[in-house]
């Protein structure tokens, strides 16, 4: 395991260096602020309004930051030769995958706590006063949701070798089920087979990203969900993620390092 977290621990160093989670952040508090100064009215619905786009925009780049950080790890490797010098060592592909992704993910995680942490201290300003619990619910849902679009990214840098082709579908792929996802089976049952059977076979497929979607307790300041089917979520976004790494380890012991 020590291979694993050091792997970890460099992936987070290089993404700090690197400047899409600045970008990123300022673009955040900049809408954040905006929401701030729209409570200067007292118009509640506006807020809520503001609030929603700050926090939408927070998923958005979580979404971006997953995904573009995880597509490149493997290629980034590849070309700078260190892949071939990293699997030299007692180093095991396993590893690799593993100390791959758990760099991202935490650093994700990383990120995630600066933007709410921003977002929250300016919410708190106004409000006067935050439901703690909702929020570490909506938090720590989200961070384990991105468990599944890095694990995505990385298996998906082994089918295409252009870092941007992998980001783009990935991408596509996890607004299309967080949008979309949950209505696909509603549309399956309006449909002439077989493509209601199928398309309800994708529905039950795909990891549903939108279940982690809680951000409707910020927003109103409604109660905490069940903390049951909170752990039920959290397991639900490992058992996925680790189901992909799986997958993508397979295909990274068959295929050849060049």
């Amino acid at each position: 395991m020590r291979a694993v977290f050091t792997l970890a621990h460099l992936v987070i160093i290089e993404m700090v260096r690197r400047k899409d989670i600045y970008v990123l952040f300022v673009l955040t508090a900049l809408l954040t602020l905006i929401a701030a100064a729209a409570n200067i009215f007292d118009d509640t619905r506006v807020v809520r309004y503001l609030k929603e786009i700050s926090l939408t925009l927070i998923w958005v780049s979580g979404f971006v930051l997953a995904v573009t950080s995880a597509a490149r790890q493997i290629p980034a490797e590849r070309e700078a030769r260190t892949l071939f010098t990293m699997l030299a060592k007692p180093v095991s592909r396993w590893q690799f995958i593993a100390g791959k992704f758990l760099g991202c993910w935490l650093a994700c995680g990383l990120a995630l706590l600066v933007f709410y942490a921003f977002f929250g201290a300016v919410a708190l300003s106004r409000e006067r006063s935050l439901d703690l619990a909702g929020w570490a619910q909506a938090i720590s849902m989200h961070w384990f949701m991105l468990a599944v679009p890095v694990a995505l990214a990385l298996a998906g840098s082994l089918l295409w070798a252009a870092p941007s082709s992998n980001s783009t579908l990935t991408l596509v792929a996890c607004f299309g089920i967080w949008l979309l996802g949950r209505h696909l089976h509603k549309v399956a049952l309006g449909l002439p087979e077989p493509g209601a059977t199928l398309l309800t076979l994708v529905y039950f497929t795909i990891p549903h990203l939108e279940l982690f979607d809680i951000r409707d307790l910020i927003i109103h300041r409604w109660p905490p969900v069940p903390w049951v089917f909170w752990l039920g979520a959290l397991l639900y976004a490992a058992a996925y993620a680790g189901m992909i790494l799986t997958g993508a380890w397979l295909m990274f012991r068959r295929r050849p390092l060049n």
